[in-house]
């Protein structure tokens, strides 16, 4: 058998843009690859895998570079880097579009406006769809059209195959129903390399978007007014809200409405009457305004970061927003904020086994963030992290994939309740001898001691 050579543009530490390729966006915990292959057709994936497997190379897939814990970058192996994929075809006498895994949401979102269309996805520009959707995708869409997951049809995805060392195959309601199951909110990077995503796309024009601040002395009411109306408010109505440090002294609700501007001056009565706001308005945009509006561009921006989450399945009682106060009063820097989006809507009205998302019980979407300018400055961000994801796990459930903490020991069950059992067999009969493995990569079955 002909020996398989790596195909693409292909990255190499002797290289001048080396360091720029190996760069994810969160500079903390750093990996240096051997090699890094940029993939321009599915071909080059398949080259890439067999040529990992025949020279026994440590590998990582990696797309949009937001992997929060590095978990696309490997030290001393291959990354398999398919960004270069960012192909998308609409078809709208079907209400369709196919997008190759490694096209980032600026583009998905800026080539489906062109056409009057969208899917729910997330916010920040520069994310992969492909992470995104394989972990869940939650956006400002999700309480009207469900989580990413929940608008996908079909991936086309890269195997390994035990005689040709790799396959490609599609996984649907039809063909390999169960890895298509799997591929609905368990992650990214365990079961394959996914090359193309076909998602059913959503007409889409103007929206209303609004944003309500509140001085610190309103923290805990005004928390507490969101959290008891978002996530039961109508169902058109997507919102977030974050809370900054006691330094920045801001706590600040924003949304999207599929509706108009007077609709959502009425549903928002609960919030504007609560306490004393600083700034309330209201607006109604094209859509392509709304992505811009809760788009992060610092979010893109590589710098030291630490990120985990929690959910919600109940709102917090008194003594836990005292609680988030107090870590936010005692922040290391004033880049620390913690951050929820409601849920409910389309994304609670299917069962947790229906796809390998599970919390679709939760009200809440939560994640504690802190990014800081020097590498001592580490350990004080992390510890601050971990003491609050700890204070406040009496009152919350799991945690979203797609903030991934290695410091979570139970991670399979935090990921995935009780969808682990299942992710692991569909793991068993796609990847039987553990090709695709990380550090919270699900094992298969005979692997796990």
């Amino acid at each position: 058998m002909k020996k398989a050579k790596l195909t693409g543009r292909i990255v190499t530490p002797e290289d001048s843009d080396y360091e720029q390729a190996r760069t994810n966006n969160n500079l903390n915990n750093p990996k240096y690859p051997s090699v890094i292959v940029f993939c321009q057709k599915t071909k080059d994936v398949v080259n890439a895998l067999k040529w990992a497997r025949e020279n026994n190379e440590p590998f990582r897939i990696r797309s949009g570079r937001h992997s929060y814990e590095n978990f696309s970058l490997v030290n001393k192996g291959l990354v398999i880097d398919v960004s270069d994929m960012n192909d998308i075809s609409v078809n709208l006498s079907e209400m369709t579009a196919r997008i190759d895994a490694g096209a980032n949401m600026g583009n998905v979102y800026r080539t489906l406006w062109e056409h009057g269309v969208t899917i729910p996805a997330g916010t920040e520009s520069s994310v992969g769809v492909v992470g995104l959707t394989l972990g869940g995708g939650i956006g400002m869409l999700s309480r009207p059209f469900g989580l990413t997951c929940d608008n996908l049809i079909e991936i086309e995805t890269v195997v390994a195959s035990e005689h040709e060392g790799a396959q490609v195959i599609r996984a649907n309601k039809q063909q390999h129903h169960d890895l298509f199951w799997a591929s609905r909110g368990g992650g990214g990077g365990n079961f394959g390399i996914v090359t193309s995503l076909t998602f059913k796309l959503h007409a889409i024009n103007e929206v209303s978007l609004f944003s309500i601040t509140w001085g610190w002395d309103d923290f805990e009411v005004a928390f507490d007014a969101w959290q008891k109306w978002a996530p039961y408010t109508d169902k058109r109505l997507t919102s977030q809200i974050e809370l900054k440090t006691k330094e920045v002294g801001e706590i600040v609700a924003q949304g999207e409405f599929i509706g108009t501007a007077a609709e959502l001056k009425k549903l928002l009565r609960p919030l504007r009457k609560t306490g004393l706001p600083t700034s309330i308005w209201i607006k109604e945009v094209p859509y392509s305004k709304a992505i811009e509006f809760f788009d992060l561009p610092s979010g893109n921006q590589p710098a030291y970061r630490k990120r985990s989450g929690s959910f919600l399945e109940r709102p917090f009682p008194y003594k836990a927003i005292q609680r988030m106060k107090e870590f936010l009063a005692h922040a290391p820097n004033s880049n620390t904020t913690i951050w929820q989006q409601s849920l409910r809507g389309a994304v609670g009205e299917i069962a947790p086994q229906h796809t390998a998302y599970y919390y679709r019980n939760a009200i809440i979407a939560q994640e504690y963030n802190t990014s800081w300018k020097k590498p001592k400055e580490e350990e004080q961000n992390i510890k601050w992290v971990e003491n609050l994801r700890q204070a406040l796990s009496p009152y919350t459930s799991g945690d979203y994939v797609n903030f991934p903490d290695r410091y979570i020991k139970d991670w399979h069950t935090a990921y995935y309740g009780r969808n682990f059992r299942r992710l692991r067999e569909v793991k068993t009969k796609y990847d039987p001898y553990n090709v695709f493995q990380f550090q919270q990569s699900i094992p298969p079955i005979r692997k796990w001691l």
